[in-house]
């Protein structure tokens, strides 16, 4: 096992680049990016790094030179023979040769596009534009660029014994929680952390101790390197830039009210099974639900990633009753700020009701909360998203308003024609 602290100690980004592979990202990056390759490769498409913490000034804590030579890393990259065999010939989700050949070849040759990197109050702003298929792969590393650096300012102050100290109360608060999650009978847990993680080496870490914590309990990981190189399953299915990007292409209401439902009838053609997972927040749970085709009510389930998430899966559960499902056969994915006190609680309000399974993130894979003075290296809420496709913007509306994004008046049209009322915000934590 690494010695985090030490390997921190003597970090040089030469022997330690954040982003190691084109495959250290989330699972469900390479499912819609095969799904978009297929369906929408010329559509070109702006990602922009949002910072919703406004009080962290990475700017002012990240070395600009530093964040060009980690970025220009990543464009230096390109899927390895083992790699390759590892996609082409796995099984994933009891399905062989889930991507396909044409998609393959292509992801193979592919170098992520240019950046572009400005300062401005005391952040930064980073964007990319191009073909969508190629742009949406700078996500997940754009994001674990900025979580990491931003941790190695605050480590690079620490002497040696004060990061053994700091790292092993880390792994014992990470341990504790291992401990209670493994009293509750029936649980069905995976990692999602690789987008506001402190490391990779603390992620890599945090799965072995679910491993090893947890046994038959903890189901895989998002992180598609961590899954081959631990053995274990890749986790995921589509996220909410499809509706968004889908949204932003429409020209009429209508098209725009039917945009989110042709995003999953494209899903359907593709996938079956335990992907077909409804994600319907983007513009409004209920709203989307109430006016989902009946064919939607047949798949596997749902997540739950905004607002309160027991007012969600109730919104699901008596929605599929509606249509004359059984709801106990059914999955509800917990994905939204997730940490023990709140997976104990939906878990013992669900189970049994449906089947409950959880993607635990942040508080999994980034929780240094009160191990250093000044709290610097508390998580804090970044994304990197799709702001535009085909110079239109995009817009979310999420089941919290606090997690709304996009031009005022867009929003305000995108809430009209969904039919979104009155929300009740909730604080964004990350």
């Amino acid at each position: 096992m690494v010695d985090i602290a030490t390997r921190v100690w003597n970090q040089k980004w030469k022997i330690d680049p954040i982003v190691r592979s084109l495959i250290d990202t989330d699972f469900y990056k390479l499912l819609m990016c095969q799904s978009i390759f297929r369906n929408n490769p010329e559509t070109q498409v702006t990602f922009s790094l949002i910072n919703r913490t406004k009080s962290v000034r990475l700017a002012e804590l990240i070395d600009e030179g530093e964040l060009r030579e980690q970025l220009d890393h990543i464009r230096s990259l390109s899927l390895t023979r083992g790699e390759s065999t590892w996609l082409r010939g796995n099984t994933f989700y009891g399905k062989r040769q889930m991507f396909r050949p044409d998609f393959m070849e292509w992801f193979e040759s592919l170098r992520l596009p240019p950046y572009h990197l400005e300062k401005r109050h005391g952040q930064y702003e980073l964007t990319f534009e191009g073909a969508w298929p190629e742009v949406m792969m700078w996500e997940i590393p754009a994001l674990a660029v900025l979580m990491e650096l931003r941790g190695r300012a605050v480590l690079g102050e620490m002497r040696r014994f004060e990061l053994q100290v700091l790292y092993a109360r880390a792994m014992t608060r990470v341990w504790e929680k291992v401990e209670r999650l493994r009293e509750i009978e029936g649980l069905v847990l995976a990692d999602f952390g690789t987008r506001r993680r402190h490391s990779f080496l603390w992620q890599d870490w945090c799965v072995q101790a679910l491993q090893e914590g947890l046994g038959e309990a903890f189901i895989g990981t998002s992180n598609c390197l961590i899954a081959k190189n631990r053995d274990v399953e890749a986790i995921g299915t589509n996220a909410h830039e499809l509706p968004m990007v889908y949204a932003a292409l429409t020209d009429t209401d209508e098209e725009l009210a039917e945009a989110p439902y042709r995003v999953l009838a494209d899903w359907h053609e593709e996938h079956e099974g335990n992907l077909r997972i409804i994600l319907p927040d983007t513009y409004g749970t209920e709203q989307f639900l109430e006016n989902a085709p009946d064919w939607l009510a047949g798949w596997t389930g749902v997540r739950v990633d905004s607002g309160d998430p027991a007012k969600g899966a109730e919104i699901a559960i008596r929605w599929w009753e509606s249509k004359g499902e059984d709801p106990s056969e059914k999955l509800v994915i917990f994905s939204d700020g997730l940490d023990v006190e709140k997976i104990e609680e939906l878990h013992h309000q669900f189970a049994g009701r449906v089947r409950v399974s959880f993607g635990w993130g942040t508080m999994l894979t980034n929780d240094f909360r009160g191990l250093v003075p000044g709290d610097r290296l508390a998580p804090f809420s970044l994304v990197c998203k799709a702001v535009s496709a085909e110079g239109r913007p995009t817009v979310k509306l999420s089941d919290n308003p606090n997690k709304a994004m996009g031009p005022e008046d867009e929003i305000a049209r995108y809430k009209r024609v969904f039919g979104v009322g009155q929300q009740e915000a909730v604080e964004v934590f990350v």
